[in-house]
This record gives structure tokens, C-alpha cells and sequence, in this order.
């Protein structure tokens, strides 16, 4: 598989579309969508699963993916991850139950369809530049404002985005989710 990540990912991302599941691919191949490219070792989902759809979810994929649907029911009830690897490739795909909360709910709203040529057309919904950017920045604070990639990540989707950035949706959000320091530390490493 040339194009494993994506190519494995979108395996899913049809999934939540068939099964009428809310989502938006975010993390490193977002960031990489809208700023520099660079590898990675999973995928990160966000996907608003419901019990409803945990049979049909397991059912479809644990032909072609290591699933555990003990893990995937305590990650739907405790708004928390789980993951699933494709047996084929041992690519995994992280995903995320998110709690309702207002930033959810723009991020799933402002979700961008992307087209890919793999031999066919493929398309899948990815957070925003905007969105990528705010979601990255809480995980560089919650991690302790460590990691150079989180980081990198950041300036690279802002430097490559820069002047088509709807910097009043990121300046709210970011006042919102605490990161207001954050986001104005990168404008200046990015002007």
C-alpha cells in the first residue's frame, strides 16, 4: 500500500459515513494535509460513536483490522480512545469519543472534505487548518508543553496557511480553550 495511512484511514472514515457516524480526521495527517509533511505512525479520528453503532462498527472491519469491542464499548461510555490496527499493514488508527462541548461541535461543522486519487477517487472530512491548529495547541499544553513535533506541527500548518487563516475563529477558540499564549507565541515565530 503506497499511500498506507491514508489509504487505511479512509477504510474507516467510510465506515462512519455508511453508519451515519459524525467525524473528522485530525493529528499529524491533518497537519500534514495543510503544512509539512511528515511521517507517522497512526491516525487520529474523532468520531461521535454511539452503542448503536459498536456491532456494525466490529462486524465490517475485524476481517481486515485487530478490533476489540470490550475496548471500543468502554471508550463510547467513558467519552475516552481506542484503537484498531489493520492486520495487513499493523497501521493503527486512534479513535477518539469526544464529550459534547461547543468546540466540538464548530470543528465537526467546519470539517473540510478532501479528495484523493488512489486508482479511484477517495474523499474524507479533515478538521480545518484553523481547527488543526487549536487542537494541537491543547495537546501541546495538556502534554506539558514538551514535544518539538506538536509544536512544529503547529508552525508548519500556520506558516503554509498563513494569510488564508481565519485568525478571529482562531483568536476566540483560542481564548476558550486557554491557549490564547500559545497562539500568539507562534504568530511571532511565524512573521
Amino acid at each position: 500500500m503506497q499511500n498506507e495511512p491514508l489509504e487505511v484511514t479512509f477504510k474507516v472514515t467510510d465506515l462512519f459515513e455508511k453508519l451515519g457516524v459524525p467525524y473528522l480526521i485530525g493529528g499529524s495527517l491533518a497537519s500534514a494535509l495543510y503544512g509539512m509533511v511528515r511521517t507517522t505512525q497512526d491516525a487520529d479520528v474523532v468520531a461521535e460513536m454511539r452503542q448503536e453503532h459498536l456491532s456494525s462498527f466490529v462486524s465490517a472491519l475485524q476481517d481486515e483490522f485487530y478490533v476489540d469491542a470490550k475496548m471500543i464499548d468502554e471508550a463510547i461510555k467513558r467519552h475516552s480512545s481506542f484503537n484498531i490496527i489493520h492486520l495487513e499493514t499493523m497501521f493503527k488508527v486512534d479513535v477518539f469519543v469526544p464529550r459534547p462541548r461547543p468546540f466540538l461541535q464548530s470543528q465537526l461543522d467546519r470539517a473540510q472534505r478532501q479528495v484523493f486519487i488512489f486508482g479511484v477517487e477517495v474523499s474524507a472530512k479533515f478538521a480545518s487548518p484553523e481547527d488543526t491548529i487549536l487542537s494541537k495547541m491543547e495537546w501541546y499544553r495538556s502534554g506539558g508543553e514538551v514535544s518539538d513535533r506538536q509544536w512544529r506541527d503547529i508552525l508548519g500548518v500556520m506558516k503554509t496557511c498563513s494569510g488564508e487563516l481565519d485568525l478571529t475563529y482562531l483568536k476566540k477558540w483560542a481564548g476558550e480553550l486557554q491557549v490564547s499564549d500559545l497562539l500568539e507565541k507562534a504568530m511571532q515565530e511565524t512573521s
